[in-house]
């Protein structure tokens, strides 16, 4: 969970010609996690986790979508500084887990668009517990991905890598037993 604090404030809205004002500061409690993205996707009808940019008006939105507060100031959201906003930001793309992927897959780029409902979907294939949803994003769409990757029949090496390891497996015991071969 982020926790922000959004200052007060006064200023002026291009797109609706008024002032905004937030009498006093606030404190947003802020979870990006499955529920959350559900709920933008429901209202927008289009995925999230894709390559493109959000307008601020769906950033905005998604923030509000992240919010765990009740009954939060509408204006609050209106009047988040640049410093919030790259706080949120470095939230949303933190990792959030200790497992990495060894990058060698040779094949092309999956272009499948990920939205909650597949991820709802591989959670139950995989016997993921819904209180996962809670969980952040990105730590959930690791443990997805790990699950993918156990489940994946073992890769069969191919004659060079065989012959690679072979010569590396003589060469160690050659070194150890002091032979030549």
């Amino acid at each position: 969970m982020l926790t922000i604090t959004v200052p007060a404030n006064e200023r002026w809205d291009e797109a609706n010609q008024e002032f905004v004002y937030v009498t006093k500061e606030q404190t947003l409690h802020l979870e990006h996690s499955l529920v959350s993205l559900s709920k933008w996707e429901s209202k927008w009808c289009k995925p999230f986790i894709d390559s493109k940019n959000k307008t601020l008006e769906e950033t905005i939105d998604y923030i509000r979508c992240m919010t765990l507060d009740k009954n939060v100031d509408p204006n609050v959201y209106r009047c988040l500084t640049k410093q919030n906003l790259e706080e949120i930001n470095a939230y949303i793309s933190a990792p959030m887990t200790a497992t990495w992927f060894n990058e060698t897959k040779a094949g092309p780029p999956n272009r499948e668009i990920i939205t909650a409902e597949l991820i709802y979907f591989s959670m139950v294939n995989y016997g993921i517990p819904f209180e996962c949803q809670k969980w952040h994003l990105n730590r959930l769409l690791t443990l997805i991905r790990v699950c993918n990757i156990k489940n994946e029949p073992p890769k069969k090496m191919g004659k060079r890598e065989i012959m690679t390891r072979n010569a590396a497996l003589n060469a160690a015991r050659k070194q150890k037993l002091s032979t030549k071969g």
